[in-house]
This record gives C-alpha cells, structure tokens and sequence, in this order.
C-alpha cells in the first residue's frame, strides 16, 4: 500500500497535561484548562500509600466532570500485573474516561489482555486504549505493538512515548536535542503510522524552561508526532501552537484543495500548482489537515 493505513478518526491531541489522581487541587484546576487532553495518573506520580485515596478522588472528579466540554479525559492505570492495576480497571468502569493509558508496555500481549479483560466486563464499547513506550523492550517489539491497533476490537489508537523511563533502562544521556534517542523515536513514529496510530511526545521535565520547551515541541512536530504529553499548565500554550495547524499551512491546503476541484482537474493525477508538482496524496493529506484545523477551531469556540 502506498497511503498510510486509517483505522481510527482524526482527533486534536496537541496537549495532554498529566494530573495526578491524587491532587485534588490540579483535579479541580483542570477542568478550565485550554489542553485537548488530561491524562488522570494513578501510576507513577501517586505514592503506593496513596493508591487507594487517588482512585476514590478520581471516581469523584469524573462525577463532576463536563463530558461535553471537547476534552479527552484519559486514566493512566498501574499495570495489569499488580494488585493496584486490576483496582485501577475496576475504577476505570466505574469513570468510563474516553481512554486507559496502560504503563510500560512491552509486547502486544499487555494490551491485548487489557481489550480481552475489558471485554469480559461487557465494555467491548468502552474506553480506547493507549500504549506507554517506555522499556527497551517496547522499541524492540513497537511494530507488533502498534499492529493491535490494526484490529477495531483491540481499542488502541494512540501510542505515547515516556523518556524519562526509556532514559533510566538505557542510559541513553538527557541532553538538548535528544541525539542519540532520535532514532529509537522515530521507530516508533513510523510503527505508529503503519497502523493509523496517534503518537505523542513524551514529557520535557524542565517546565520553567519555556523556550527550551519550545524548542523540543518544534522538534516533535517536525518528527511528525501529534502532539505532547505535559506536566505544567505553562506548557499548554506552547504545545497548542506547536501542534496546531499555522495560518500559511491552512492556506496551501486550501489552494490544493481548490485546485483539484476546477473542472479541468477532473481524473488528473498530478498537477502544476504555482511551479510545485502535487498529487492526489498530497490532496488527501490537504484535506486532513483541514479538518483537524476546523476541529481546532471548533474546540477553540467552545466555553
């Protein structure tokens, strides 16, 4: 096949601020915030002392919670391994957020039995699923990983990359430009593409440097992820700009579009648009981003 393969509908995810379940504060704040996404974490950034208190927080956050407001509510769980994983899906039922992000994700059999468990709970039409990569494991197997998402039935539709871990299990250096974990992040971009996946940034841990954060949000989008996983509301902004669809590139979606559609185009396969040859292709992929610009504009006009 020569166009990608499309299993899943487009949606924004620019921005994905992860809350801790356990803050009742950044819980609260939350639900004003311009981000297209908040990821609730039950996992890492919650004390194992505090497991239980932070799902019986979120079960009431998301009694509460604008399910109309254009944002995607999305519950990172503990693995399905230990106790607090299977406590966590149990509360994952009860919240029905739009997605499960499920950590360290190392072969496809960790989200398949996550999808088969969902099933068995009669929630074939629940939560989609996400995929934490983050083990060397997972760059190893990301193109099976990212194949579960080929099959409806599975749920994945969104893979979301987690340096800090990959960083730790490899000794990969932290450094400006991450060169040496370029490679392994565009493994899995092109996995993620493969299989019609989303795939987002991992963190930048440095929040109060908004330039350098900048700098790793334009990097991302010229890599071709969809957007950013945050740790900050001041990160917001800048992911959204970063990961929108600037005024200059609207405009020569709009001109391939147009130009497809004059008379005279009628079964051309390629066209002389302005001294730059564009095909068909380019007018598919004209017309997706089109329509995630109106998406954004439309979640940009909600209150």
């Amino acid at each position: 096949m020569n166009t990608p393969f499309q299993n899943h509908p487009l949606r924004v995810r620019r921005s994905l601020l992860s809350v801790p379940a356990s803050n009742a504060r950044a819980l609260e704040k939350s639900k004003t915030l311009a981000c297209d996404g908040v990821i609730f974490d039950l996992e890492d950034s919650v004390a194992p002392e505090k497991k239980a208190e932070a799902r019986a927080a979120l079960k009431r956050h998301f009694s509460t919670l604008d399910r109309t407001c254009g944002r995607e509510h999305i519950v990172r769980v503990n693995p399905l391994s230990e106790d607090d994983g299977a406590a966590d899906l149990e509360a994952v039922l009860e919240c029905a957020p739009d997605a499960v992000l499920l950590p360290k994700v190392c072969e496809p059999q960790d989200v398949l039995a996550v999808a088969d468990w969902l099933s068995e709970q009669g929630a074939d039409d629940g939560p989609r699923l996400w995929a934490m990569i983050e083990t060397p494991a997972a760059i190893l197997n990301i193109a099976a990983i990212a194949e579960v998402g080929r099959t409806s039935g599975s749920g994945l539709d969104c893979l979301v990359i987690g340096l800090n871990d990959l960083r730790l299990a490899t000794g990969i250096a932290d450094m400006p430009g991450r060169p040496y974990l370029v490679p392994l992040l565009m493994q899995a971009i092109v996995a993620a593409r493969a299989s019609g996946l989303d795939i987002i940034d991992s963190v930048h841990n440095d929040f109060a440097d908004l330039e350098a954060f900048a700098a790793e949000c334009e990097q991302g989008r010229q890599m071709g992820f969809d957007g950013k996983m945050l740790i900050h509301p001041a990160q917001i902004d800048g992911a959204n700009r970063a990961f929108g669809v600037p005024a200059a590139a609207a405009a020569a979606a709009r001109a391939i579009v147009a130009a497809f559609a004059l008379p005279e185009s009628a079964g051309k396969g390629a066209l002389n648009l302005d001294g730059r040859m564009v095909e068909r292709l380019h007018l598919a992929q004209a017309q997706r981003l089109l329509a995630k610009a109106d998406l954004i504009a439309d979640k940009e006009k909600s209150p």
